[in-house]
């Protein structure tokens, strides 16, 4: 673990993890060095293992949770208050809205394809980032449940997952081909079968 940081340790710190977020993002995981972050973030070899003295290992794991919180991050508040349907629209609309704008360079791409596979620790954030993602969607169907608005054989838990899973897959649909629509119809198909099994009822 790094040691206790003043607020100056911290911010040079977290400068490091941006930089070195950004270096993979347009480079890769793989051929990303500690020399290329050093030099992108204009930082001596000592200041770095200063902050990450287990090296890239402890790196990448804090850029792994730095691209976490920015998948959550981007689709708040959006994602904490679905609340309605017109709330779902608007969380449909952010989510398409931010991976159409991203591109290749989204952190859900970074985390899964690149650093969930570096580390066992990466590993782990990516797998906690998808139980919170997937919470706060599963909450949102409770909520809807409660109010009538979605079907009582509903299974939130699971609806919830398949929802995210159609989001990853739409996600990497567009980063192969370009294309958006496959994200928009995992969205638009998943909440228009959640809003069709409450008018069943």
């Amino acid at each position: 673990m790094s040691p206790k940081l003043t607020p100056k340790g911290a911010a040079t710190r977290q400068r490091i993890v941006e930089g070195a977020a950004a270096q993979i993002r347009e480079h890769g995981v793989a051929v990303t060095t500690l020399d290329d972050v050093r030099a992108r973030t204009g930082t001596s070899k000592s200041q770095l293992f200063h902050y990450f003295p287990d090296g890239k290992d402890e790196l990448l794991l804090a850029v792994a949770r730095f691209e976490a919180d920015q998948v959550i991050e981007v689709q708040q508040p959006q994602l904490g208050e679905l609340t309605s349907w017109a709330a779902w629209e608007r969380w449909r609309d952010t989510v398409v809205s931010h991976y159409d704008s991203r591109g290749r360079h989204c952190p859900l791409n970074v985390l899964i394809s690149q650093l969930g596979r570096a580390t066992p620790g990466a590993q782990a954030v990516v797998t906690e980032l998808l139980r919170r993602w997937q919470d706060e969607i599963e909450a949102g169907i409770r909520h809807l449940q409660r109010a009538g608005e979605v079907g009582p054989g509903v299974d939130p838990g699971r609806t919830a997952a398949a929802l995210l899973a159609g989001i990853q897959g739409g996600v990497v649909v567009m980063l192969s081909t370009g294309r958006i629509d496959h994200l928009e119809a995992a969205l638009d198909v998943g909440i228009g079968n959640l809003r069709a099994s409450g008018n069943r009822h």
